[in-house]
């Protein structure tokens, strides 16, 4: 008989990594705030984590890591194609970020999100005790809230949406529309990074299934759901710690002196994603060497694309896109030994990360569409010295926490090049305005009280400093 818990958490992966050791394989608890600030909840109350181990074919057995109980669901290699990176990555991902790219429709991946949506629903209504607290996180499970209180209604549910959801025009595209819209409306509270994706959620359920709504909460079955906007966050105190030790700083005065020392560093770091603006900001970056404002080796770009989703056929044209517009920009204003673009298609850990924030004078953030955007707030906390300065999208969700970045129309060259340069110029005293004011921000609104407000407002007891 598998062990109840009173709280958990239903996200599509767990939060380990499996990895070789010389004893055979082992699961490590995966870096990352989401689970950082979910850890301390979890363990607090015995809790468990349901979601998909990385693997295909048969999940193993429950097991347990750093007192989390840990629940594997199976997913097969079609499960794979079809509902992730076909219904969750082809058709919701590019829907819900204003369909930058249009989205692919087909029958029979709605079927499998469908089919690993109730895989999940059962696990968690399997894993919890009478009357606890589910948490189901993001776009690859909306079905996932409905699904278990049809199973379970004893149970109370939350569910966060970690990406922006799409206006009423946008989101009457979807062929599953009703069913997922229904799906969410099984949830308690649902969570929204933008008070704006909250309104468009209760509006939707008047618009399409005839529901009324009071505020920000709709009445549907007798119940009541409350939308309301919980903006996501970082472990602030951890990258700050990070960035201060010895080796980061150390590392950081290595990286410029690998680019030769210029004058300014402009960096970048992106999933390899059409969402993300890297395409523009290449050309941005281009038109103002060719003009002059720009020359190297004084600037130069420094551009981390971390490899994502390289099945979905979106990807690979992205892919190809970025390295020639690369590879132009070099040709035209490089030298030998000296590249106008520093082009990394990899992934690093969070130490080169901080060195890397450390290291640059300018952070460019340019998404098109943008949940949150979590890189934007980890350099700022990054930058202790109050030194570098933020060009940030306001299509980002976090534009309209960091407001004193350098806003830009990520869609606009132009509005791109103009913050750039202001970026470049700025003041020192105004630069360390900015950064101390968006520093001081991030402190009082950091990960942890994220996690503790969204819990709270389920009606789940926090007490100060379980969090996180």
């Amino acid at each position: 008989m598998t062990a109840r818990s009173e709280f958990v958490i239903v996200a599509n992966r767990l939060p380990v990594d499996e990895e070789v050791t010389p004893a055979g394989r082992a699961w490590r608890r995966s870096p990352g705030g989401l689970v950082a600030a979910l850890y301390p909840v979890l363990a607090a109350r015995g809790g468990s984590w349901v979601g998909w181990g990385g693997g295909v074919g048969a999940a193993p057995e429950p097991f347990t890591v750093d007192g989390i109980r840990l629940h594997p669901v199976t997913l097969s290699a079609e499960d794979i194609e079809r509902y992730y990176e076909g219904q969750s990555n082809a058709t919701i991902w590019p829907l819900y970020h204003d369909a930058v790219e249009p989205p692919v429709f087909n029958r029979s991946w709605r079927d499998a999100y469908r089919a690993v949506n109730g895989r999940f629903a059962d696990a968690a209504a399997a894993v919890a005790a009478e009357g606890a607290t589910v948490w189901v996180h993001d776009y690859q499970l909306q079905l996932v809230p409905a699904m278990l209180r049809a199973r379970r209604p004893d149970l109370r549910i939350g569910f966060f949406l970690h990406i922006p959801f799409p206006p009423i025009e946008l989101f009457m595209q979807m062929p599953l529309r009703a069913e997922i819209l229904r799906g969410l409306l099984g949830a308690d509270l649902v969570g929204f990074q933008e008070k704006l994706a909250a309104q468009n959620f209760v509006r939707l359920a008047r618009h399409l299934l005839g529901l009324r709504y009071t505020g920000s909460s709709v009445e549907i079955e007798g119940r009541t759901v409350k939308a309301a906007a919980f903006p996501i966050s970082i472990d602030v105190g951890e990258m700050e710690e990070l960035a201060a030790s010895p080796a980061v700083q150390a590392r950081a005065k290595q990286i410029r002196a690998e680019l030769g020392n210029p004058k300014t560093v402009v960096l970048g770091v992106d999933r390899l994603d059409y969402t993300k603006g890297i395409e523009l900001r290449l050309e941005a970056f281009r038109e103002l060497l060719e003009e002059g404002t720009l020359s190297v080796p004084d600037t130069v770009l420094v551009q981390v694309a971390t490899p994502s989703r390289e099945r979905v056929e979106h990807y690979e044209g992205l892919r190809m896109r970025v390295e020639r517009e690369v590879g132009r920009i070099n040709g035209e204003f490089g030298r030998v030994g000296v590249p106008a673009v520093h082009y990394l298609r990899q992934s690093y850990d969070r130490s080169e990360l901080a060195a890397l924030y450390c290291a640059a004078d300018v952070m460019a953030v340019t998404p098109l569409r943008d949940g949150m955007n979590l890189v934007a707030k980890e350099y700022v906390a990054a930058r202790a010295d109050l030194g570098g300065a933020l060009v940030l999208s306001e299509f980002a969700g976090a534009a309209s926490e960091l407001r004193h970045a350098f806003l830009c129309n990520p869609h606009d060259p132009d509005a791109v090049k103009d913050a750039l340069m202001r970026a470049i110029r700025v003041d020192r005293a105004d630069g360390r305005r900015r950064l101390r004011l968006m520093r001081r921000h991030l402190r009082a609104h950091d990960v942890n009280r994220w996690a503790q407000s969204f819990l709270t407002e389920l009606g789940v007891p926090v007490a100060a400093g379980t969090a996180g």
